[in-house]
């Protein structure tokens, strides 16, 4: 049951942040469904927006990069650390965008 939940509250998280990040870097919306993918995408973006000259760009980059820790660190933490972890990447990914927007 706990990879389920963790499958879903990847996918929840997927289907909330992964348009707005493709916006900001003008990429397609990755269509792989993984959890790994949607880290790439996370990495990806906090990759171009740290090789910006624009502070805030620089900002959102790092909280891009707690957010890629924070949900690599769920697929492998013990289920009961899970849920906190994925919440700070939520909140991290919320920030960065409203950030780099």
């Amino acid at each position: 049951m706990a990879l389920q939940t963790r499958t879903d509250t990847f996918a929840a998280l997927r289907d909330c942040f992964a348009a707005d990040l493709a916006a900001l870097i003008d990429v397609p919306v990755p269509h792989d469904a993984t959890p790994n993918a949607f880290i790439d995408l996370v990495e990806e973006v906090s990759d171009v927006l740290g090789s910006s000259s624009l502070g805030t760009w620089q900002d959102a980059s790092e909280d891009l990069d707690h957010a890629a820790g924070y949900l690599t660190d769920a697929l492998t933490s013990p289920d009961s650390d899970q849920r906190a972890l994925l919440a700070q990447a939520r909140t991290h990914l919320r920030d960065a965008i409203a950030t780099a927007s």
